[in-house]
Formats: C-alpha cells, structure tokens, sequence
C-alpha cells in the first residue's frame, strides 16, 4: 500500500534539473498500472514522449510536455476540489506545469494543489490514479501529457482562490459542475478508491 507523503517546503527551486525528475517520470509511468484503457493508451503516448529526452518535463516543449494534476477530496470523502479556470471557463482538478525545483511527479503535483486550493497540510497517494493527453494553447499549442493524483485534505480545511482560477468548490464527487473539463469526470472512480486505500475510517 502506499503511503501518503506531506508537502516538503524546505526544497530550493534550483536544486535539481529536469534529468531528475524525468528519470522519476519513466520510472513511475513504467512501474504504473493503468486505471482505465484510455489511461493506458495515453501512459504509452506519454512514455513514447518521455523518451525524447529530460526536456520533455518543461513547458518550452512545445510538441509535448508532462504536467502533473490533482483531484483533491475532502476528509469524509463525499466532496472533492475543483476550481473555475480563468482562462477555459471550465470546472477542473487542480494542476499544472512542472517546475525546474520539483524532484518528483508527486512534488509537481502536490505543489500545485497547495498552491491553487491555498490549503495547508494536504496529503498526496503517491499512485497516479490516471494520465490523459489532451490540447492545450500554451505556447502556441502543444499537447499536456498530464499525470494524475489523489490528494486528501485534511478536517477543517479552508480553500483559498488563487490568481490562475475564477472560483474554487466543493462538490459532491456524483454531482460535479457544469460546464466541466474533459477528462476530470474519469478521476473520480480511482481517485475514490484511492481515498479509501489511504482513509480506510475518513473524518466524519
């Protein structure tokens, strides 16, 4: 089983090159067994990306690059976190571009998710619970080979709206919100089991 790791701020931003954590990338993707037949075909799509080389992990790969996203449940487990993006004007899990400090796929992401819900103490699964391969406009159009995590809030947390989106919302993981982005409905049925691995008795 794996278990939840916490956000480490002690990480310079320059401590590591994209070498890192595109060598944790193959790994994890290798290692990884797909939740669906779609996250399959886009985790081989991806691994085929991967094998340009470490520059693959950055934003100025403008064929393709790896990001890293988050479905994030509160502590029951019956909501989960997805923000108004300001630019798509759609419903959707927190994440984004990988950064030259992160040394892991679950520092990208758990990164994000602390920086877009404001929500201190969030814990990560480790075990990407989908990949997805989708069109983006970011310089100039490219294609975002994005790695998905479960993240788990803790009692109590209060959300904070950050500058990249236009709200921020709690719902329930049946009901999700409208208009919605693609992909992020298929999240929920591994990101619940997921939960479950982690917080087999979640706060009531």
């Amino acid at each position: 089983m794996s278990t939840p790791r916490t956000v480490d701020e002690t990480l310079p931003g320059d401590a590591v090159d994209w070498t890192a954590l595109h060598e944790n990338a193959v790994a994890v993707l290798t290692g990884w067994t797909p939740t669906s037949p779609d996250a399959a075909k886009s985790r081989d799509r991806t691994l085929g990306l991967l094998e340009t080389g470490p520059t693959a992990m950055g934003r100025e790969h403008r064929v393709g690059h790896v990001t890293a996203s988050t479905l994030v449940f509160d502590a029951t487990g019956t909501r989960v976190l997805l923000c108004l993006h300001g630019k798509l004007h759609k419903w959707v899990q927190l994440g984004g571009h990988c950064e030259p400090g992160d040394r892991t796929l679950v520092d990208t992401a758990l990164r994000e998710a602390t920086e877009e819900s404001g929500i201190a103490g969030l814990r990560i699964d480790p075990t990407p619970i989908d990949v997805d391969v989708h069109q983006v406009t970011c310089q100039g159009g490219s294609l975002h080979h994005d790695v998905r995590f479960a993240v788990f809030a803790p009692a109590g947390a209060t959300e904070r709206v950050s500058a990249e989106s236009e709200a921020l919302g709690w719902f329930p993981p049946e009901r999700l919100p409208h208009p919605l982005a693609g992909g992020t409905a298929r999240l929920v049925a591994p990101g619940l089991a997921a939960f479950r691995r982690a917080c087999p008795h979640p706060v009531s």
